[in-house]
């Protein structure tokens, strides 16, 4: 039994409804499932009565739902005595696959900052900093989340995306002109496919949906040369090498720009977070992306 599996029996005994749920939390609904499926083997106890029309908390599940939220009341408690007690409280920061090249320049004077190992999608590194799993965390969100998940967002980077393509031309390539790739396990690529699903729809590039993991790798060089049309590079793309055969394009009409965001709790206190987060976002600027021939999403809380 694990806290995240406590925190998602609460989501969904609020919820009732498993897709309401998996969308706060963030997560795949398949997934959810088979965490409360889990949670209930370790508990010897049936936590919900569910059809595919309703879903109810059995006797025993709402006999627990009460002891539940108590626990994890305790166990953030728990966690704040701790960090008392070592004389520190470090701030815990998540990335996804970018982090300011002089982090720890920017912070060292005003927090202790870890940065955490588990490198994880934008959409789980948002919700771990909701459940208190994080303090801070670097990624892509949208307005809908900040509001779901109660995060406020500072900007902190934006990558200009481009395009990779088949042939000799290095010149640039018109929005309406390229693919992009969506791919079938939304689990890893949640908020890939949401950027990438508006793209399509706003700049009448091809959406190309996928299922072998191809957004990054010697997947998406293969999908490129299958194309017949440049295909837009995600973010974790961005700075991988070239195989020989292909090249970059510079994406135009629109300039086609992805925001990384640093987001923190919206009800947050603690001096230390407060101090890390302002001492990352100060004089960051909007680095250019409200130029007029600049694509962001409807919903990018930095448009």
């Amino acid at each position: 039994m694990e806290l995240r599996q406590l925190r998602y029996f609460v989501a969904v005994a609020e919820e009732l409804n498993f897709g309401r749920a998996a969308a706060r939390l963030l997560i795949a609904g398949p997934s959810l499932s088979q965490q409360i499926k889990a949670l209930e083997r370790d508990l010897g106890v049936r936590l919900f009565d569910r059809d595919r029309r309703s879903v109810a908390l059995t006797p025993a599940g709402s006999d627990l739902l009460s002891h539940t939220r108590a626990l994890l009341e305790q166990a953030d408690d728990l966690r704040r005595r701790a960090r008392r007690l070592a004389g520190s409280e470090p701030v815990r920061l998540g990335y996804v696959n970018w982090v300011p090249a002089d982090l720890g320049a920017r912070t060292s004077a005003v927090a202790d900052v870890h940065t955490d190992a588990w490198i994880a999608p934008s959409h789980a590194q948002a919700a771990r900093v909701a459940d208190g799993g994080l303090d801070l965390a670097v990624c892509w969100v949208r307005t809908g989340d900040l509001e779901r998940l109660g995060l406020s967002a500072g900007l902190l980077g934006a990558d200009r995306l481009h395009a990779v393509a088949t042939g000799a031309d290095t010149g640039e390539v018109a929005a309406r002109d390229t693919a992009v790739l969506l791919d079938a396990d939304t689990t890893s690529w949640s908020s890939w496919n949401a950027y990438a699903e508006e793209l399509a729809r706003s700049t009448g590039a091809r959406a190309v949906r996928i299922s072998d993991g191809g957004i990054t790798g010697p997947a998406f060089f293969d999908h490129v040369r299958r194309s017949g049309r440049p295909v837009i590079n995600s973010p974790k793309g961005q700075t991988a090498p070239l195989p020989p055969d292909l090249v970059r394009r510079p994406v135009v009409a629109p300039r086609v720009v992805w925001t990384w965001s640093l987001v923190r709790r919206r009800d947050e206190q603690r001096a230390a977070v407060l101090a890390a987060a302002d001492a990352l976002c100060d004089g960051v600027g909007d680095l250019g992306i409200h130029h007029q021939d600049v694509w962001l999403p409807a919903a990018d809380p930095h448009r």
